[in-house]
């Protein structure tokens, strides 16, 4: 039997096992991913973990993914890996900016620090995790930089202080407009403002050096 065999093997019996606690279940290039239901990601992990045909005991990664046209706008997404069986799983809950999700550290405890950077990255809460603070971004930030409607000059910067001789915290301030790609303008707000080198652009083509220098072009 193949590894991918086997996995559909295994995908047939977490289905028949689990199908209470599963809303979707799909194949994507080979890899199995199912959505459940989040009261149930506690249980639907343990069994994944020591169910004798599954044997997932690794818990490789969890991350968000942030769909804000959705009333449920984020997915937890849980990939786990049987060295067993040679084989990966895709595991997916939904919730939104309000709702928190239990934390399953006390089925892996890799999931720590994962959950942490999920928490810091897009605000969704871990009911009973040991240490739920912020992982990446430093004390005192404001907002979860991976969300969608996150600004992308971010909300403060820093700078060392010679005066106070500390790093403060200023609100964001933009010494130059966005790039806008348009290929007619390349800064915004600046299409009636003649930088140096603007002048080569209005040079016909097949003009001599001599006839540059007589124009003062």
């Amino acid at each position: 039997m193949s590894v991918y065999e086997k996995l559909v093997a295994t995908a047939n019996h977490i289905q028949e096992k689990m199908a209470a606690n599963i809303v979707s279940s799909e194949f994507q290039r080979d890899e199995f991913c199912v959505t459940v239901k989040p009261q149930s990601i506690m249980a639907f992990l343990t069994f994944l973990r020591d169910d004798a045909q599954c044997q997932f005991k690794q818990l490789q990664d969890v991350c968000g993914v942030d769909y804000p046209e959705r009333p449920m706008r984020f997915d937890v997404v849980y990939n786990l890996l049987s060295l067993k069986n040679n084989n990966r799983i895709r595991v997916k809950i939904q919730t939104d900016e309000k709702t928190p999700v239990d934390s399953v550290t006390g089925v892996f405890k890799s999931a720590g620090w994962f959950e942490r950077e999920v928490w810091d990255m897009y605000g969704i809460y871990f009911n009973n995790h040991p240490d739920l603070r912020r992982i990446l971004t430093d004390y005192g930030f404001e907002g979860h930089p991976l969300r969608k409607d996150f600004p992308l000059t971010g909300n403060v910067e820093l700078r060392y202080d010679e005066e106070l001789r500390r790093v403060v915290y200023e609100p964001v301030t933009l010494t130059q407009d966005f790039r806008m790609f348009d290929f007619s303008s390349p800064w915004e707000g600046m299409t009636d403002v003649q930088l140096p080198g603007d002048e080569k652009a209005a040079i016909p083509l097949g003009w001599t050096a001599t006839e540059k220098k007589v124009k003062g072009v």
